[in-house]
């Protein structure tokens, strides 16, 4: 596995594997790579010439009261796993690499940056499609790699993609959860014991409003009261918010019919968790 810190090296070997025929499959990551991260990564194997994986914890992407700097890292763990997966290339740059001391470029998906987990965290996703233009830039994939786990920052990469015009297919793939049904994250490091238990009532949640879905319950507002109140049975558990939501544009539904994505945000003491559940 070649590891790549800098930018101009790393577009340079792009194109010469992209001149040479082969397809790039790419997996962005902010490391500490769990099961989800892996999953991604094997899929890329299985559909490319070549893998390449990124890690790179995005400042720009986190507030400022946020966790940038607790955020969990494993640089040696990290590279075992991706070259045990089969990753040809691991892109590792500083951040001063990607981004200028004062950074003044950067992308915005309107609308749909500006809801749910936007409001919560304003400027979030705003870093997210900014690193994630440049990352598609430097290394040049043909397929790009997300977890379902993430729904809104995929919906806000696929949006950036048609709108920009992007030559990259973005591939979502479903999330990896642990026995107890909580979804994979890298964040979840951050949980005590306790805390780690109670943790399983997002998918519980989410799990209560798809079996009220599925017994011909059409009112979103009935669903939601039954997630909430399924979160808030476990003591200490905040709620951000429960939606049931077009899956495309994000949008509350006024009848819980087709398709759609059910989503949950909560926080346990300092960590902050989300989880969707999409119903086709």
């Amino acid at each position: 596995m070649q590891i790549i810190t800098s930018i101009t090296d790393m577009q340079s070997h792009a194109d010469s594997l992209r001149k040479a025929g082969k397809r790039i499959g790419f997996v962005p990551t902010m490391g500490f790579l769990h099961e989800g991260h892996l999953s991604l990564m094997r899929r890329a194997r299985q559909e490319n010439d070549v893998v390449a994986a990124s890690i790179f914890v995005n400042p720009t992407q986190f507030g400022p009261k946020e966790d940038l700097d607790r955020y969990p890292r494993d640089a040696e763990g990290d590279r075992k796993k991706c070259e045990s997966t089969g990753v040809d290339i691991l892109f590792t740059p500083a951040a001063a690499e990607m981004y200028s001391e004062r950074p003044s470029v950067f992308v915005n998906v309107e609308g749909i940056s500006d809801i749910l987990e936007g409001a919560i965290r304003p400027g979030h996703f705003r870093g997210v499609a900014t690193v994630v233009a440049k990352l598609f830039n430097i290394v040049k994939p043909c397929k790009a790699y997300f977890g379902q786990k993430d729904f809104q920052q995929c919906a806000v990469i696929k949006r950036m993609v048609a709108g920009l015009n992007l030559d990259v297919e973005v591939i979502v793939l479903p999330t990896v959860r642990e026995a107890d049904g909580l979804a994979m994250s890298s964040r979840n490091s951050y949980l005590d014991t306790e805390q780690r238990r109670k943790s399983a009532c997002l998918y519980r949640a989410l799990t209560a409003g798809e079996e009220l879905i599925k017994n011909g319950v059409r009112e979103p507002e009935t669903i939601k009261q039954k997630m909430r109140a399924v979160l808030v049975q476990e003591k200490g558990i905040e709620v951000d918010y429960v939606e049931v939501a077009d899956p495309d544009r994000l949008t509350p539904l006024e009848t819980a019919e087709g398709r759609m994505v059910l989503l949950v945000a909560a926080r346990l003491g300092s960590t902050r968790l989300i989880d969707n559940l999409l119903i086709l």
